[in-house]
């Protein structure tokens, strides 16, 4: 690796990381930059997961006061996104490149309107429920969406974090950046689990994972700053924005 392709790396992961910490798809940015210096798509993609952790943990500790009152939560729904990493870590060795590519565009778009629809969906949940029933905290559903997006999150990740947000921001009676900050706990986590799996499992480009992990800390905390300051109505133009620019992406590979 050159200098000038390590300062691409390095960039890259500060981007990654703060796209990451507000919305989601920040591997849409290092993905195809990896690809760009010269390492295969699998090399690639396992040292991307990798390097990200510390951005995740980054964006966690930035986003640590609307975590609070959320231990049950972390605790119900990281257990569904650990068993959903773990999973899609194996299938990533034995499914082809492929198997995500034609499905992904259409569940982020999906993820999109929710996104959008949101305020109102909320609204409507809460008037047909009974006045002295409890906050919506999810069910079955939820979880079981919480899984498979741990699969995805863990086979590639790209806009896990757009379809974390439109799958809870729905399901629970919370604000935008409550939400995005359980997110942000989700994704870490998603993240750990396929990177352990993948240090015993396949090759990963060292020198790659330590400067996105560099990037990518930086950039978390950026993205903290930045993401904790949007009103609602901002935070869902910026997800809108992201998850067009990332359909766009996906459709392109």
């Amino acid at each position: 690796m050159t200098l000038l392709e390590a300062l691409l790396v390095l960039a890259a992961g500060v981007g990654a990381g703060t796209i990451n910490t507000v919305v989601g798809s920040g591997t849409l940015i290092t993905f195809p930059v990896l690809l760009g210096v010269g390492y295969s798509p699998i090399t690639a993609n396992v040292s991307n997961a990798l390097g990200l952790v510390p951005g995740s943990l980054s964006g966690t500790w930035g986003y640590r006061r609307e975590l609070a009152g959320q231990r049950a939560r972390i605790v119900r729904y990281g257990t569904f996104s650990f068993l959903g990493a773990a999973t899609g870590a194996a299938l990533l060795f034995v499914l082809p490149s492929e198997a995500f590519d034609a499905i992904v565009p259409v569940m982020v778009a999906i993820a999109l309107v929710l996104v959008v629809l949101q305020p109102w969906l909320s609204r409507r949940l809460a008037d047909r429920r009974d006045a002295d029933a409890p906050p919506r905290e999810g069910g079955p559903a939820t979880r079981a969406l919480g899984y498979l997006t741990g699969v995805y999150g863990g086979y590639f990740g790209a806009a896990q974090g757009i379809l974390l947000l439109a799958i809870f921001g729905v399901a629970l009676d919370d604000d935008l950046q409550r939400v995005n900050a359980l997110k942000n706990v989700l994704a870490t986590i998603v993240n750990i689990v396929a990177g352990l799996i993948f240090l015993f499992v396949a090759d990963v480009a060292w020198e790659a994972v330590a400067l996105i992990a560099v990037g990518s800390a930086v950039g978390g905390q950026v993205g903290a700053k930045v993401g904790r300051r949007l009103p609602p109505n901002a935070l869902r133009a910026v997800i809108v924005c992201v998850g067009l620019v990332a359909i766009a992406q996906l459709l392109g590979r």
